[in-house]
């Protein structure tokens, strides 16, 4: 989980790296398409679970959801510091949180309001909206984290129906798809060392993704949660160091108050488990 930390947080920085001459639709395309040589290992499996309409309309909506989500989070690393995005992008377990009650029929417990109350107050930290100015990268991170955990819920609902490994590779190939016409629309030809970073991209976010399932698959997700802190550190770190971002102590202090409940309802999520596993157990015994 330390190691997905570091790759993700170097996506970040390379995206930062790469900047705004190529519109964030395009970039955020040809990341995906480019990313479609990660797939092969994928392809015999995706082809034998085959789409019946109802997955087909599942995948279809979570690509064109998760696309937009893409694009967003593109435009907001030209337009606000590595750590403002870091920080925000812990906004998605809290809004899958709130979505899985509203449409999963997830029962919200009290701490499971309080602990959203409190990524809330860590986000108007970060904001401080009448103190500073809300800039369009700010924005765009909030309806990045809306999109995402709507991905997220659909994936949920996917997940039952199919392995892990189709939901991944369907994901990437509707994502593409999607993004096909915005990136058209803003099309900037790019040039070869453009290409060379943006698979880069492709390539770390792609090894990050599976450092973090096998970091799942070897320890309980109360275990791995907390490590995730450590991402705001680093991307606070680089930020200033590689591209002299000023260090916003007000802006750590939000992340680590959303991330701090990111991580509260992960280790409830995980005690209720091994309470429920451990009910099961014991009835069986009879």
């Amino acid at each position: 989980m330390i190691l997905t930390g570091l790759l993700f947080v170097a996506v970040t920085a390379v995206v930062k790296h790469i900047g705004d001459r190529i519109p964030a639709a395009e970039a955020a395309f040809l990341r995906y398409v480019l990313g479609l040589v990660f797939l092969l290992p994928m392809l015999g499996p995706m082809i034998r679970e085959g789409l019946n309409a109802a997955s087909l309309g599942l995948f279809g909506a979570r690509g064109l959801l998760h696309g937009l989500g893409v694009m967003l989070w593109f435009h907001a690393m030209t337009q606000i510091s590595i750590a403002e995005v870091t920080s925000m992008s812990y906004f998605t377990p809290i809004y899958a949180t709130i979505g899985a009650a509203l449409f999963l029929g997830e029962r919200l417990a009290v701490r499971r309001i309080a602990a959203i109350l409190i990524a809330l107050v860590g986000a108007l930290v970060i904001l401080r909206p009448g103190f500073r100015e809300i800039s369009g990268g700010h924005f765009a991170m909030l309806g990045n984290g809306v999109l995402f955990a709507m991905s997220f819920l659909i994936a949920k609902v996917v997940a039952d129906r199919v392995p892990a490994s189709v939901v991944v590779g369907w994901l990437s190939v509707f994502v593409t798809i999607a993004l096909f016409p915005f990136a058209v629309a803003v099309w900037i030809w790019p040039t070869w060392s453009e290409l060379g970073w943006l698979f880069v991209v492709s390539a770390l976010a792609t090894a990050g993704h599976y450092t973090m399932t096998l970091a799942l698959r070897a320890a309980p997700i109360a275990v791995t949660q907390p490590a995730t802190f450590l991402q705001l550190v680093w991307a606070t770190a680089l930020g200033a160091v590689i591209f002299a971002e000023r260090i916003d102590g007000w802006v750590m202090f939000g992340g680590v108050l959303i991330c701090a409940s990111v991580s509260f309802i992960a280790l409830r999520e995980a005690a209720l488990k091994r309470r429920t596993q451990a009910s099961e157990a014991e009835a069986t015994r009879f």
